[in-house]
């Protein structure tokens, strides 16, 4: 007795749901690299000093100091803003590896130092160093 077979359906992948996948996911990934803007700020967290070394004065650095009003200071001379940048600009044309010391008081306006520091910046001043002081309650 002959045994009769059913002639076989070629098995076929369902793409539909496979393609709903894949453009969900591109969806997914365009939408979310828009989500991220471009920084207004800058993304730090200022780190807390429990100990410092002791940096010495070089002929080639200048000390920018920020009081608690947001006066800037180059090296201990009152300079505003535009001054700023023309004392760092003259700086960095006698000294062309000029690195920069900022003293920033403890309560000194925020902005004052993003100032100094685009300062630095636009004049291509890139060894910028932050002074801080030994916190002496702290765990040692």
């Amino acid at each position: 007795m002959a045994v009769k077979f059913e002639e076989e359906e070629p098995v076929e992948i369902q793409m539909t749901s496979l393609i709903d996948c894949v453009f969900l996911l591109l969806i997914f990934f365009l939408v979310s690299s828009q989500m991220k803007k471009i920084e207004k700020e800058l993304p730090i967290e200022l780190p807390q000093a429990n100990a410092t070394r002791q940096v010495k004065a070089l002929p080639e650095m200048t000390t920018v100091s920020v009081d608690k009003h947001g006066a800037l200071y180059v090296d201990s001379r009152p300079v505003g803003a535009e001054g700023l940048r023309a004392q760092l600009r003259e700086a960095a044309r006698e000294h062309p590896d000029l690195r920069i010391r900022i003293n920033g008081d403890v309560f000194a306006p925020f902005r004052s130092i993003v100032q100094v520091l685009d300062a630095c910046q636009g004049e291509g001043l890139t060894v910028v160093g932050i002074n801080t002081a030994v916190d002496i309650k702290a765990p040692k």
